[in-house]
């Protein structure tokens, strides 16, 4: 929002509201949080830790409201917010063909190793690796909210396998057709591709570990395109050191950006992103313009966003 951001400032200034845009490309800091959020009315949360400090000092001066912008919630404490009487809400349904995308164009990426090519042409090497044809091989998508769905009938269209893991899939009657529903890791073994597209939770946290790593297929490759905790890194630097893993394609990692001393930078198939999955120009507008109409609502401004 902020890289698109003079796109919706007309709105707040016929809204009589001052924007105030801190230039920062991933997070701030606690301390700059604890400065910033008691002298404005709403909040719109990006990546920050919003957490129940912060919460508390924004109640203690002037914060109103807050609306975490995107989908994922797992770095803002919305018990604090009810607790201290902050309306809050996200802006769900927002990304998910977007993040699709990108969890397809990685499967894709690490079956016909077209980044490794690339990087490879680039140093002056003319390389030439036998990929791998999508038809006939099997995901095991981790995750089956709206980015799941999308990534499953994304994938389906290249004839591929889908066994799904998601205990609270609200599934059809065509994705009963379409799909396999399975209780993780049943079946994890037959998956040439392991996708997770899930929320951060207690119960997801590191289920992509050494014992469920032990348990694929040899040469798996690891697509995350939701939180970087779901997977152990340290787990999965010893897969890829092993060979029991091919390659992985992550748009997230446990501590962003991605340390220079990540010993994951020594693997050159693998693919990574920069938590960028929902950034499209469409997407955002999109998001955006809900976060604004979800806000005024909850400051009583009478301005269509």
């Amino acid at each position: 929002m902020l890289g698109q951001l003079a796109e919706f400032l007309p709105i707040f200034e016929e809204a009589g509201i001052e924007v105030v845009a801190p230039k920062v490309v991933q997070i701030l800091s606690e301390e700059e949080l604890l400065e910033l959020v008691p002298t404005v009315d709403g909040w719109i949360i990006g990546d920050d830790q919003a957490t129940e400090r912060i919460f508390r000092a924004g109640k203690a001066g002037k914060l109103k409201a807050a609306v975490k912008w995107g989908i994922g919630v797992d770095n803002v404490d919305f018990k604090a917010c009810k607790e201290l009487g902050i309306p809050i809400i996200n802006t769900p349904m927002m990304f998910g063909a977007e993040v699709a995308t990108i969890a397809v164009s990685y499967v894709l990426g690490l079956a016909r190793e077209t980044y490794y090519i690339d990087r490879e042409v680039r140093a002056g090497n003319w390389v030439k690796p036998a990929g791998m044809s999508l038809a006939g091989h099997t995901v095991a998508l981790v995750g089956f909210g709206d980015i799941g769905k999308s990534t499953a009938r994304f994938l389906k269209a290249f004839d591929m396998n889908i066994n799904v893991y998601d205990p609270f899939a609200k599934r059809t009657e065509e994705d009963e057709a379409a799909y396999r529903f399975l209780d993780f890791p049943q079946e994890l073994e037959t998956a040439d591709f392991v996708v997770t597209t899930c929320a951060l939770t207690p119960a997801t946290k590191h289920m992509i570990n050494a014992e469920t790593i032990q348990r694929m297929k040899d040469g798996v490759r690891i697509v995350n395109v939701s939180r970087g905790p779901i997977v152990d890194e340290v787990a999965l630097v010893e897969g890829l050191k092993s060979g029991k893993v091919h390659s992985a394609g992550l748009d997230v990692f446990e501590v962003e950006p991605l340390p220079m001393d990540s010993e994951l930078r020594k693997f050159d198939r693998c693919i990574f992103g920069t938590h960028n999955g929902s950034n499209t120009i469409q997407g955002v507008r999109r998001a955006s313009h809900q976060a604004i109409r979800s806000m005024f609502e909850f400051l009583e401004v009478g301005v269509t966003a």
